[in-house]
């Protein structure tokens, strides 16, 4: 729940004004509601009345959404979108390590290019990630970073606390730059992809629930404070990426913590992307899932596409931002609460069937926003 995105609050607080507080509010609300639903739909009643979880992954949902149409071709969309999703948000870790450390070093005669390079190499070892085990602490260093990062920059801004005015805050709007405001608080809380594994890994899956209520809560309790005392700091000044904003030592010091955040980010949509792949390799050859060397050469595969696309795939930034207005949206908005429509349409009360409805159409119309936006800035910088 805490990515990169959040470094970006403070800036969509400029271009938001108090709406984007309440933005920050209501898309925990939303995410929180979609995940329950996506995961909800693992499940049915058996004859008792009993939930017994029959589907295992967002695969199996869509495949049981698209059944009558035709039994593999829902799954075969999630799959690719998850998969565009998953290796887009690796490259994007990797452009911003090579970013980072170019900023980090500047007296060192590197390229951006070839600081992403070693990056690179120091991610080598995911290859032989093998379990979600692995993943999951270093995620959990992952998360102690970004906490010493928030902590760091806050610490900062209560220090000048005496130069706060609330009279910061804009009351006029343009509407684009409110899109980018909406588009960064709501893709920092999206973990849709994620959910099912996660749940299935659960120790206790009836406390699945609780625990995304409580981790909402909290994140956007930290985004809230972190973007308000940032904004409230440097007010008009505020960059796009907040740490830009500290003073040059403190700079320093968080540029590489961020550079360890992005580092160890990386596994996480790296493993889950892989997994899919190999989901699909073990239905069509079982033989071939088992051999070692077939699991070496897709995770190496992966990597390899991965710096590649950092390397050469121009306007990365823009294309980014129409991928994940396209594949973020989806896998956020639209499929959960249209997957929960179809599976659950004669269990569902007229009010949930409202908000379903509501989180559909919102979910488009974020998307649609966002494309409009990517492409006019695409045509823009090619013209």
């Amino acid at each position: 729940l805490q990515g990169i995105f959040v470094l970006g609050l403070p800036y969509a607080l400029l271009h938001s004004g108090y709406s984007g507080l309440l933005l920050i509010v209501l898309a925990a609300a939303l995410c929180c509601y979609t995940g329950k639903i996506l995961i909800a739909c693992l499940y049915e009643e058996n004859e008792n009345g009993q939930l017994i979880r029959v589907r295992e992954t967002y695969e199996d949902i869509a495949n049981a959404c698209c059944k009558k149409l035709s039994p593999s071709l829902g799954g075969i969309v999630v799959n690719v979108t998850q998969v565009v999703e998953l290796i887009m948000t690796c490259i994007l870790y990797l452009v911003v390590s090579g970013n980072l450390l170019s900023h980090s070093f500047p007296y060192v005669p590197m390229t951006e290019k070839t600081w992403s390079v070693i990056a690179f190499v120091t991610l080598l070892p995911c290859i032989f990630i093998r379990t979600l085990k692995i993943v999951s602490k270093l995620s959990q260093l992952c998360s102690l970073v970004h906490f010493v990062i928030i902590f760091v920059v806050i610490t900062y801004c209560l220090t000048q606390m005496h130069q706060w005015s609330w009279a910061k805050f804009r009351l006029s709007l343009e509407f684009e730059d409110f899109l980018v405001s909406v588009g960064v608080i709501i893709f920092s809380y999206t973990s849709q992809i994620f959910l099912p594994t996660l749940e299935g890994n659960m120790k206790n899956p009836g406390e699945f629930r609780c625990m995304l209520n409580w981790t909402h809560f909290f994140a956007c309790i930290l985004k809230t404070t972190f973007a308000l005392t940032a904004f409230l700091t440097w007010g008009e000044k505020t960059k796009e990426v907040i740490t830009d904003n500290l003073p040059s030592f403190l700079e320093t010091l968080v540029n590489l913590c961020l550079l360890t955040k992005a580092l160890l980010s990386y596994p996480l949509p790296f493993f889950a992307a892989t997994e899919i792949v190999y989901s699909c390799i073990s239905k069509d050859n079982h033989s071939n899932y088992s051999s070692p060397l077939l699991a070496l050469t897709v995770r190496g595969s992966f990597l390899l596409l991965t710096l590649l696309m950092a390397m050469f795939t121009p306007h990365f930034a823009l294309l980014m931002g129409l991928s994940g207005s396209v594949t973020g949206a989806a896998m956020t908005f639209l499929l959960p609460s249209l997957f929960h429509l179809k599976l659950k349409w004669k269990k569902l009360s007229f009010l949930e069937k409202c908000a379903d409805i509501s989180v559909f159409i919102l979910g488009f119309l974020c998307s649609l926003a966002g494309i409009v936006c990517s492409i006019k800035g695409l045509l823009e910088v090619f013209e």
